[in-house]
């Protein structure tokens, strides 16, 4: 069992946070530290108790440059639509996010979430009952990798790319992708809690 960092969980939910250039690409990542957080991460809530998540776990690097060149092309091109940034948070964030499209393929680890959805596909309409019973698992996975010292971003980009990650993975036409995690130890684990809106702003009670 890997040592925990002596977090209460009140602070392991407030620091989690996305971790870019912190990521240490130099240090290896233990199979068996990733396959404990997905243990601890399979206990999360999943529709009728279905559990029809599947973790794509990718070490080789020739399959991560190939993930992660999607990525790269799909991050450019929203990089590119974005206006131009102002405030020094957006640029630092910008850079940051700018980091990770460069190094993705160096990254130790990447873990790829993702869900069976059957024949029939997504549902057409509010579809929160199948992603409902995916992402509460990919966060506790975020939240049990912050546990032991390990940091990661969550990421969606490589979704403009599905199907053509799919057929580098191999996977079936009823499994969909939810989110990609880079996985790497994280330079230092004293974070922070992030800036966020006052709860009144968003609290709302008996209605709106």
């Amino acid at each position: 069992m890997t040592d925990l960092l002596a977090l209460s969980p009140d602070e392991l939910l407030s620091t989690t946070r996305a971790v870019r250039k912190r990521l240490d690409l130099d240090r290896p990542v233990p199979l068996e530290v990733v396959r404990e957080a997905l243990a601890v991460a399979l206990q999360a809530p999943s529709g009728s108790n279905s559990q029809g998540w599947h973790w794509i776990v990718l070490t080789d690097p020739g399959v991560k440059t190939r993930v992660a060149e999607f990525y790269r092309r799909s991050y450019l091109a929203y990089r590119g639509a974005k206006p131009k940034l102002a405030s020094a948070a957006q640029q630092r964030l910008a850079a940051s996010s700018d980091y990770l499209s460069e190094v993705m393929d160096q990254v130790p680890v990447l873990v790829i979430g993702a869900i069976t959805v059957g024949a029939a596909g997504l549902p057409a309409g509010n579809q929160a009952g199948v992603w409902g019973s995916l992402l509460p698992a990919a966060w506790s996975l975020a939240l049990a990798l912050r546990a032991r010292g390990l940091g990661t971003a969550w990421t969606t980009l490589h979704l403009n790319y599905e199907r053509e990650v799919a057929d580098v993975l191999g996977l079936p036409a009823d499994v969909r992708q939810g989110v990609l995690l880079p996985v790497a130890y994280s330079k230092g684990t004293e974070f922070k809690p992030g800036p966020r809106a006052e709860l009144d702003a968003v609290l709302h009670v008996n209605g709106w």
